[in-house]
């Protein structure tokens, strides 16, 4: 992955959710990941901008505020401020922007991309016959079907939600998609890094080499009027994934601010689920390539969240609010948890015991612990200012060392998209660190005067180390690495934010005679009965 095409701006996406129901951790995995690319980026000194929100339209959103007796409209509206909006809340995302697709200025231009299409030959009208899954959106062919169980034991039932598929005929617009087969192969050879991780490129890759069918792109207002109009013809409604898709440019001043719109464009990065990558990395790419418009640099799509090895999911009520867990661990907690305990881009299996005891190991004892007692000793040792370091020994070298490249190795696992192993470099640093203290003994050289600079030495060395912690962890754990670098930093240094993060590990940027304050406890002692 690298920065955008334009050098301008690094823009990175996530999927806009359906606003059927609440948001479980499934839909907050991908959230903090985006946000992690996005912060790590803007501490490099990058215009970073990240873009999220939600999708509102189709017969599935419908259906639900039927069922909750209540329009579609207040349905959304409710959802998104009650639930959607305070998630980003309830787990540190810093977004740019919030896209809803029911906004003005994305149906306004949905309709002048369609338009485009239409005028250019991409659209035109046909009929259509297919198994039509409503929780997918998506006309299904029989290799996406499985055999149901139980109650729809004996029916084709979709792989994804398994419940029974509807068959559909309609007389439908249609994009050509089928046009775009080798465009999209020769795109993919010529820009192997399009789709990660590779796994996911060659299941794409071998998706398109067995053909493409033309997309039907409309639903007729005889069946239900929840959507976007199609701009020639409004006794029908654009299909709601190619409503959807076009919110990664509407949002950033496609059809409305051409400058705005090529300053961001093409997105560096778009995180997706797995589930929903042939829409992002085959129809997506072919509609932007029928408009004349640059793909994305890179779709990532990540692996599934499991529980009890099924898919997160409020339908088979294996879903999991997220505040159930940052009530309980906090914000920082959930964020490093999901992020370090997976391999990004694979499957992973969530655990509360798994994740009470990453809490404690890693967090509380490892890096919160030594953070505290390494601002403790400087204030027993030398009245809470930080001395200058004597001459450095082979000990304190190889923490020099070990910063420099931690530094160095997230910075490249982070451009990899790669996040578990950025937070893996890091914490190599917090090892290195803790066991320096281990064989240092400050406690033991602080008894003999004749050992003071020695001690001062050791005392710098550990400061320095969680200086360069605070600006690794500012995008992965923000409230605990704002409150290490407040405590250690007395504000002579500026902002944790406006530290460029690839200089991080250059040593020696804590100056001597910083007067630092009391630590709170980063990550408190937890319960067992709360945390199970």
């Amino acid at each position: 992955m690298s920065t955008n095409n334009n050098g301008q701006s690094f823009y990175v996406t996530t999927p806009i959710f359906y606003v059927n129901d609440a948001p479980h951790i499934g839909h907050a995995y991908t959230e903090v990941a985006a946000d992690v690319l996005a912060r790590w980026h803007r501490q490099r000194g990058e215009d970073s901008f990240l873009l999220t929100g939600t999708d509102e339209h189709g017969e599935k959103v419908l259906r639900t505020a039927a069922a909750n007796k209540t329009s579609a409209q207040e349905w959304t509206d409710k959802l998104v401020h009650d639930s959607w909006l305070p998630l980003l809340e309830t787990i540190d995302i810093d977004n740019q922007d919030f896209i809803r697709t029911t906004e003005p200025r994305h149906e306004a231009n949905v309709q002048k991309f369609m338009q485009k299409l239409y005028d250019t030959g991409f659209i035109y009208q046909g009929s259509f016959k297919g198994a039509y899954c409503v929780g997918c959106e998506e006309y299904k062919n029989m290799a996406d079907l499985v055999e149901g169980s139980g109650e729809y034991n004996g029916q084709d039932v979709c792989a994804i939600h398994s419940k029974p598929v509807e068959q559909l005929e309609e007389n439908n617009y249609f994009f050509k998609l089928s046009e775009f087969e080798q465009p999209l192969l020769d795109f993919f050879e010529q820009n192997p890094n399009f789709i990660q991780p590779e796994s996911a490129k060659n299941e794409v890759v071998s998706f398109v080499r067995r053909g493409l069918e033309d997309l039907s792109i409309s639903r007729s207002k005889e069946k239900f009027d929840w959507g976007i109009d199609i701009p020639w013809d409004d006794s029908h409604i654009t299909y709601v994934w190619f409503d959807a898709l076009l919110n990664y440019i509407t949002a950033i001043g496609y059809g409305q601010d051409d400058a705005a719109f090529q300053k961001r464009w093409p997105a560096t990065v778009q995180i997706v689920g797995k589930d929903i990558l042939r829409f992002h990395a085959v129809i997506w790419p072919a509609m932007l390539m029928a408009a004349e418009i640059v793909p994305p640099t890179q779709i990532f799509g990540h692996g599934w969240l499991l529980v009890g090895g099924e898919k997160m999911s409020k339908s088979k009520l294996t879903g999991i609010a997220p505040n159930q867990i940052t009530d309980i661990f906090g914000s920082d907690a959930f964020r490093y948890y999901f992020m370090k305990a997976i391999a990004f881009g694979q499957d992973g299996s969530f655990s509360w015991e798994d994740l009470s005891a990453r809490y404690q190991s890693e967090l509380a004892n490892g890096f919160g612990n030594l953070a505290s007692r390494t601002l403790a000793m400087v204030r027993k040792y030398f009245e809470g200012v930080i001395p200058s370091p004597a001459s450095y020994t082979e000990a304190d070298n190889q923490v020099i060392n070990v910063a420099e490249a931690a530094v160095r190795d997230a910075d490249e696992a982070i451009d990899a998209v790669a996040i578990n192993e950025a937070i893996n470099a890091t914490w190599t640093l917090v090892d290195e660190l803790n066991g320096y203290i281990t064989s240092q003994e400050p406690w033991v050289l602080a008894k003999d005067e004749t050992n003071r600079e020695r001690l001062a030495t050791v005392m710098y060395v550990c400061s320095e180390g969680l200086r360069v912690l605070s600006v690794l962890l500012a995008p992965v754990i923000p409230k605990a690495a704002n409150k290490l670098w407040a405590a250690l930093t007395e504000g002579k240094l500026g902002a944790l934010s406006d530290q460029p993060l690839n200089d991080a590990g250059t040593w020696g940027q804590l100056t001597a005679g910083i007067t630092v304050s009391e630590l709170e406890v980063l990550f408190p002692r937890i319960e067992a009965e709360t945390a199970s």
